[in-house]
């Protein structure tokens, strides 16, 4: 069984930063690929970006190209999300997850086995 707990969120002004980290425990963390999702209110859940088990790949949307980075800490057993520049339409429960089942930063909630229980990001205009 893998525990995954989200923190960093908080309310930010459009064109600020914040840094989200997801502790992951019950499994050795560098046997999984790990990401970033987010759900707003009324709207599906969305990809936001993956990382390989290693960290050497990473995949990222294209509403968040350029501003946001993932990153993983393989001795701490921690994720990662850089957010800056953020934008109010970033506002979003952001949720990790990991992978045991694709060998690729995959885009795919489904593909996913694990969660956490998300964070709330709110960026203000």
């Amino acid at each position: 069984q893998v525990q995954l707990v989200e923190s960093g969120g908080g309310l930010v002004q459009a064109g600020g930063s914040l840094r989200l980290s997801c502790a992951a425990s019950g499994r050795t963390f560098s046997t999984y690929v790990m990401g970033w999702f987010r759900q707003a209110p009324g709207k599906e859940r969305e990809f936001v970006a993956a990382i390989s088990r290693r960290g050497g790949n990473t995949n990222n949307a294209d509403s968040v190209k350029g501003r946001f980075t993932i990153s993983r800490d393989n001795a701490k057993n921690t994720l990662y999300l850089q957010m800056n520049s953020l934008k109010p339409e970033d506002t979003a429960v952001y949720y990790c997850a990991g992978s045991f089942t694709t060998g690729w930063p995959s885009r795919v909630p489904g593909q996913y086995d694990y969660w956490g229980q998300g964070t709330q990001v709110t960026v203000s205009s």
